[in-house]
């Protein structure tokens, strides 16, 4: 059994209690790694080390990963378009490879022997987390104490109590949520039936569309190589971008996403996500490219986005074949340049403009007008050999033969 781990911690009930766990049962040196991804507020910094040494921990570390998260891991995910099964930005598996990176890291740093994190057996981020970690060092011996120790929530409340960790936790905690700057993901309770309908009280990023105002509004992104780089002409950094996007496109109640999706171990969970900034962007990437990717360019991607979300969703971020899809998408994005203007209204987001130095649009051959110059004349003949093998076979095997 490792002798020093260092824990992938939150700073919340599960985490907490693991490092107790871990110091009594297994006898290893915790070391508490916080990654803030856009979790943590400024407040919460003090509560999050006197739980930790409550706890029991060696050492205690919050490490500010918000600008690298956005850089390194959301731009790339948006370049891709990246929707789990065509609905979900993941959130949660987005985050995961940057907080692996900084775990293994601080294993150097500390010259510990393993990591450890707070996933139960059930779920997605165990995988995530430990085949990043083993791929990011084989050496490393990975630790999932919740996975072992058979407690229920009731059971860490009662533990917390008596080894005196300040958690405010009780035993009926109605949702599960983990959120980032990309977004929440809130699973549990009542949403674990998948025919009742989502509650509003585990919401805050988005309104309700009835709360929404009135009014609709015009925001306008700016993009450079795939990336947003302005709103509404004022140049940004994209974790500036993500963070003020999602509070006015939240506004409107647009960002909400309840559905049934397949875990990587093999069950249907039903799962409700609030992402109104991740999902705009997503959507005036997409509708940016529409006029900048070449046909066949545009169509191969469609199929490589599938995967790559699958692998981001499947904890394969560090795999060898990530890096190389990664390489065409980014190849693809070189001429991903302009602006797209998203309207909001209650409820709704939506492009309804769109505009690139670099596009493919050209108005004299799309247009109908006096200044069309494409060659109709060359169509007859296009045509004619387009549907030839069709035609073919109509004649001698399909309806027209005789």
């Amino acid at each position: 059994m490792a002798q020093r781990v260092v824990l992938a911690y939150s700073g919340g009930l599960d985490t907490s209690i693991a490092v107790r766990w871990l110091r009594e049962n297994w006898d290893c040196e915790v070391v508490c790694c916080a990654v803030d991804v856009g979790q943590i507020t400024a407040g919460e910094h003090e509560a999050i080390h006197a739980r930790a040494n409550a706890a029991g921990a060696v050492a205690v570390e919050i490490i500010d990963a918000r600008d690298e998260f956005a850089d390194r891991f959301l731009s790339k995910a948006l370049q891709a378009n990246s929707l789990y099964e065509g609905k979900y930005p993941l959130v949660s598996a987005l985050s995961r490879p940057v907080i692996v990176e900084h775990l293994v890291d601080s294993a150097r740093r500390h010259g510990a022997d393993a990591v450890g994190h707070g996933c139960t057996g059930k779920g997605n981020d165990q995988v995530r987390f430990e085949v990043s970690t083993r791929i990011l060092n084989p050496d490393l011996e990975v630790l999932a104490p919740t996975r072992e120790w058979g407690l229920t929530r009731a059971d860490c409340v009662e533990l917390a109590a008596k080894w005196d960790i300040p958690i405010e936790a009780t035993a009926e905690k109605i949702y599960s949520i983990d959120e980032n700057m990309w977004g929440r993901a809130i699973e549990c309770g009542v949403l674990e039936n998948p025919w009742s309908g989502a509650p509003e009280d585990p919401y805050t990023l988005t309104r309700s569309s009835k709360d929404a105002p009135s009014e609709p509004t015009e925001i306008v992104l700016g993009f450079e190589q795939g990336i947003p780089v302005s709103v509404d002409g004022k140049a940004m950094t994209l974790r500036s971008i993500i963070e003020s996007l999602g509070e006015r496109v939240g506004s409107y109640g647009f960002g909400r996403v309840d559905m049934v999706e397949n875990r990587r171990v093999g069950i249907k969970s039903r799962e409700v996500y609030e992402c109104p900034s991740s999902l705009a962007l997503i959507l005036a990437h997409q509708d940016l490219e529409g006029i900048c990717l070449e046909r066949d360019v545009a169509r191969e991607k469609q199929r490589v986005e599938i995967r790559i979300a699958e692998m981001i969703y499947d904890g394969m971020w560090h795999a060898p074949l990530m890096s190389a899809l990664q390489a065409f998408v980014a190849d693809t994005q070189r001429h991903v340049n302009g602006e797209v203007r998203l309207r909001l209204e209650p409820g709704r987001c939506f492009a309804v403009g769109r505009r690139s130095p670099t596009g493919l649009y050209d108005h004299n051959l799309a247009t109908y007008g006096n200044d069309d110059n494409f060659r109709h004349e060359d169509s007859a003949g296009f045509v004619r050999l387009w549907g030839l093998s069709a035609q073919t076979w109509s004649r001698r095997q399909g309806p027209g033969a005789k």
